[in-house]
């Protein structure tokens, strides 16, 4: 079987193990189903997820024209202490800011490679965890926007991590830690405005990824500079798949690259 399309971050549904989709425009892919099956992946070349042209790609799926003016890209994505919506104030197109940011935020720790802190719109939990390799994740705090879960981020990144180990997640070199514990600790260092929306009894989440064998070593495949690769798929986690000979592939990294995918 052969696919060919432009590349965006695999769909996911909650299981045990988790479902992982790849959707392509006219074609998705149940990536489950390729376990212990040969894929190869062919670089095609670029369509960037704004302009559609084949631009080559910046950062996120974007080419750089659009990385810098479009919305969904602002600062305030991977900072949300620098929201603005709230407020009334534009960054780059306020309606679609307005949207983004005012509506229910979770404050989170997860733990993928180390517990960590993080922000999502409630509506993309668990996915967003899902997304990290997290094994486990409890919610925090619900706020009803995206500039209160941003400062109570940065005032708990003081206490806890707030990055991934992406090696160490991908080998599973992971400790089961007591999140609730962990998160009652954290309670007394969220910001007085935001401390009437701590979530008493919140319960762990746990999280089982589809993978037949971890890798010892890994070697991350570029596309640009390996633009031919095939390998035997034995997992998945995160938004990588993860190949016999210990190659590892970040779709979400990849997103607005197009590949040609073979599956024997």
């Amino acid at each position: 079987m052969q696919y060919q399309g432009v590349l965006t971050k695999m769909q996911t549904e909650i299981g045990s193990p988790i479902q992982y989709y790849l959707v392509f425009e006219s074609d998705f892919i149940h990536i489950n189903q390729l376990l212990d099956k040969k894929v190869s992946i062919a670089f095609v070349g670029y369509q960037c997820l704004a302009c559609g042209k084949n631009k080559k790609i910046f950062r996120q799926g974007y080419c750089y024209d659009d990385f810098y003016n479009q919305p969904q890209v602002g600062d305030w994505v991977m900072r949300p202490e620098l929201s603005t919506a709230h407020l009334g104030v534009e960054d780059r197109d306020l309606e679609f800011e307005k949207k983004a940011q005012l509506q229910p935020h979770i404050v989170y720790l997860a733990n993928s490679s180390n517990v960590k802190v993080g922000v999502t719109r409630k509506s993309q939990v668990p996915t967003r965890w899902i997304d990290q390799g997290a094994h486990e994740a409890i919610e925090i705090v619900e706020v009803p926007n995206r500039y209160l879960a941003g400062i109570t981020e940065v005032a708990l990144k003081d206490q806890v991590a707030d990055k991934t180990n992406w090696r160490t997640m991908l080998k599973n070199e992971i400790v089961d830690e007591d999140l609730v514990a962990f998160k009652d600790k954290m309670k007394s260092f969220i910001p007085g405005e935001v401390k009437e929306y701590f979530i008493e009894n919140g319960k762990e989440t746990k999280l089982d990824f589809p993978v037949l064998r971890y890798p010892d070593k890994l070697k991350s495949l570029n596309l640009e500079k390996t633009p031919e690769y095939a390998g035997v798929l034995k997992g998945i986690k995160g938004q990588y798949l993860i190949f016999e000979d210990n190659t590892v592939f970040n779709v979400r990294n990849n997103e607005g690259y197009v590949v040609r995918l073979t599956i024997n």
